[in-house]
């Protein structure tokens, strides 16, 4: 069979799996069956509802990381796809199907990418694989579970590329070397309840937290740095009151959350927002979250790679880019590795009709092919 036809008949089998997060479906299962085949050492990860697999093939020297996600978001209005979204259909070149792109298309490529590899250099090579079913989900019983596991192992990883959709026009045309890093807050702002024609006997929190909120929003955190865009700060949701229109509320809630770049921390970011709303002396609490650490790859061996490979491949250099949410990786840099992300396009990605262009998964194969040698095959 063709390169075209092993990816086409895998990622079929993949997106026909209705994996909604955190269902794996067999997905896992059926990848870490290919994987045994090829001298992989298996091992099933279940934390709570997740399902997770950790597949290490270990051939001595530096180890490469393939790391993705089978589970997918919700299909939303059955009625508004062209077709079912669990039925991959083809259509002009295209795959239908909800994780097409995000990322079952991803985890066929490097499979199959694998397989060439382990057929061409078979005592070259260790390189291991990390997919969980928690990704779209709340991310607490997947890759930073498994990444716990790993810590405590003590295992080493040297190279990192995780599958998620990072193209925009052509395959390879962007490629994430990093990530902002995510702080929520809860902000609760306590008043006094009272009645609206008699606002002498209440407080109104609102009110009383305008200033605050004006200074939190107009706030320069800092100015970024070469490869990160200055912290943003938003305001995500705000509740208040009982529904009554004569009530004056006793409470109001903000959440709010910080995009944040290698240039701060959250620790510090907290203690400048405490200050800032201390300023009023207003009666409030703040509850802190953080979604995941800012990371970047520096300039380096992976790089360089990658770079060569999607110029043989495609014809051009990437784009290096930090922008975007966030993903697994903010879990895995902890690991000490160069990681990148490099996928395919990402235009329909959570969209009704998702979709997916075979071709560009045969070169998003070609390109894992040419940087697994590239990183691991001494003279190539």
């Amino acid at each position: 069979m063709s390169t075209l036809e092993t990816i086409t008949e895998l990622t079929r089998e993949l997106v026909c799996r209705p994996s909604v997060t955190p269902e794996d479906a067999g997905c896992q299962q059926l990848l870490g069956k290919r994987l045994e085949t090829l001298g992989f050492s298996i091992e099933n990860m279940r934390h709570g509802e997740v399902d997770n697999l950790w597949a290490v093939r270990d051939r001595g020297g530096p180890l490469l990381m393939f790391a993705g996600h089978t589970d997918v978001v919700p299909t939303g209005a059955l009625s508004a796809w062209r077709h079912d979204p669990f039925s991959a259909v083809i259509e002009d070149g295209l795959l239908y199907g909800r994780g097409a792109a995000d990322m079952k298309g991803s985890l066929a490529a490097m499979l199959i990418s694998v397989e060439q590899f382990v057929t061409k250099h078979p005592g070259n090579g260790s390189i291991a694989f990390l997919i969980t079913s928690d990704e779209e989900g709340p991310a607490l019983d997947g890759t930073q579970k498994v990444v716990e596991t790993l810590r405590a192992r003590q295992v080493h990883c040297d190279y990192c590329v995780i599958g998620e959709p990072s193209s925009t026009d052509q395959v390879g045309d962007i490629i994430r070397v990093g990530r902002r890093g995510s702080l929520n807050g809860r902000l609760k702002i306590n008043g006094i309840q009272g009645h609206v024609a008699y606002p002498q006997l209440a407080l109104n929190p609102i009110h009383a937290a305008l200033p605050m909120l004006t200074r939190l929003t107009s706030e320069r955190w800092d100015e970024g740095n070469d490869d990160f865009p200055p912290t943003s700060f938003q305001i995500s949701n705000i509740a208040a009151g009982t529904g009554a229109s004569n009530v004056i509320p006793g409470q109001m809630i903000v959440d709010f959350n910080l995009r944040f770049s290698t240039a701060q921390t959250s620790d510090g970011l907290q203690a400048r927002i405490e200050a800032l709303c201390a300023e009023d002396a207003l009666d409030h609490q703040i509850e802190w979250t953080v979604s995941g650490q800012p990371f970047l790859t520096p300039r380096g061996r992976l790089l360089e790679c990658v770079d060569h490979s999607i110029n043989s491949v495609q014809g051009f250099i990437p784009e290096h880019s930090t922008g975007g949410g966030t993903s697994d990786g903010r879990f895995i840099a902890s690991l000490g590795c160069e990681l990148i992300e490099l996928g395919p396009l990402n235009g329909t990605i959570h969209q009704v009709n998702e979709c997916v262009k075979l071709a560009d998964l045969v070169k998003l194969s070609d390109i894992y092919l040419q940087l697994m040698t590239g990183l691991l095959v001494s003279d190539a």
